[in-house]
């Protein structure tokens, strides 16, 4: 598969990052020094990591918004321009496809930020369903450099560089532009590290210069980038699940307490029905949070055992840096779900003590994201 190559390149490897594939044919940075720093940074002033390997999905004409609600499980026509909506799109059977943001640029114009690996898959998915529709979709990734800054300073940052935007009015899941030296941004209210943060979307034939200004800007504000595995622990602190860890086309959102985001009386779209029969049956299994004593994260897929019995499997484990603790999530099968359930896993040959936490492991009530 071809190597392709964020705007940030450049930049990023000139500040000495470890860099491999990170989704789909993109290469982007995995660590700048070390993961804990950056984690932590993150946490206690601002982090900027280059998002710009996720796909961005164009779709505009009089029926995009039919289209775009036809594939979501959540409503695009409760939205007004301007707002941003989280949702999953499901297969027929309700298996998640992937799971993304709805941008809702005008009354005929959208948005769709999907995974980076789904981007490959989602294109054709929506042109599939655009047929017949007076809809079009473009995929724009290339042409769209996507830089996140997250923390507890990255409105004051952003202030110091933005002065055509009201950072302090703007409300989490909504966007507004502005413009940094003169390049026009959009500028969103989201992110997925459980703090206070921005979200911009950068032409990517300006992006090396405005890279360089938020650097330049942030040395006064404690900005540092952070790389995937950082913003792996940061979501798994705030147990956001990650479609291909998590979550994947063999569960629905019900297995992953996504269904909030399920809103079945808006009518017909892609995988209701499946969806449907799983709300009213149940499941036998919940994903669950775990901490582990010791000093070692699970690996991907061990095995939890309840006295001996199969409990269900790890989907993802390392350590909560914020916390001092070795965290996990795992899919569990009932009745081993209940909070303050011990159980074991195999940990490099070692059994290992593990106890269903009630998650988000950090910050439950989301002051921060509020900032």
């Amino acid at each position: 598969m071809a190597e392709r190559r964020s705007p940030f390149y450049s930049s990023i490897v000139g500040l000495g990052a470890t860099m491999g594939r990170v989704g789909g044919d993109f290469i982007s940075a995995k660590t700048y020094s070390d993961i804990a720093d950056e984690h932590l940074n993150t946490r206690k002033n601002v982090g900027v990591q280059d998002l710009s390997t996720m796909g961005k999905m164009d779709v505009k004409g009089p029926d995009a918004e039919a289209l775009v609600n036809h594939v979501i499980v959540n409503d695009a026509a409760a939205m007004k321009p301007g707002q941003v909506r989280y949702s999953t799109v499901c297969r027929d059977d309700g298996g998640i496809m992937d799971d993304l943001t709805v941008f809702r640029l005008g009354p005929e114009h959208f948005m769709l930020v999907t995974g980076s690996v789904n981007r490959l898959k989602m294109l054709p998915w929506l042109h599939h369903h655009a047929q017949g529709r007076k809809a079009y979709v473009t995929d724009i990734t290339a042409a769209i450099a996507f830089p996140t800054i997250q923390g507890p300073r990255s409105r004051e940052l952003l202030k110091a560089l933005i002065a055509d935007a009201d950072l302090d009015g703007l409300k989490r899941w909504s966007f507004t532009s502005g413009h940094i030296n003169g390049t026009r941004v959009l500028i969103s209210r989201t992110g997925v590290t459980g703090e206070l943060g921005f979200e911009l979307f950068v032409p990517a034939d300006e992006a090396a210069s405005l890279w360089d200004a938020l650097m330049r800007t942030g040395r006064d504000f404690g900005l540092k980038p952070y790389g995937v595995l950082a913003m792996f622990t940061l979501g798994l602190e705030k147990a956001y699940p990650a479609h291909g860890i998590d979550m994947d086309e063999s569960r629905t959102p019900f297995h992953v307490g996504l269904d909030r985001w399920i809103k079945f009386d808006k009518g017909d779209f892609v995988g209701r029905e499946a969806l449907l029969k799983v709300r009213d049956t149940g499941l036998d299994e919940q994903w669950v949070g775990l901490i582990l004593d010791g000093d070692k994260p699970a690996a991907t897929d061990a095995k939890v055992l309840a006295d001996g019995e199969d409990a269900g499997i790890v989907t993802y484990s390392d350590h909560g840096y914020s916390l001092g603790k070795v965290l996990a999530t795992a899919h569990l099968r009932l009745p081993f779900t209940a909070v303050g359930t011990e159980l074991n896993i195999d940990i490099g040959g070692q059994p290992t003590r593990a106890v269903v936490a009630p998650i988000p492991f950090f910050d439950p009530e989301g002051v921060r994201l509020r900032g």
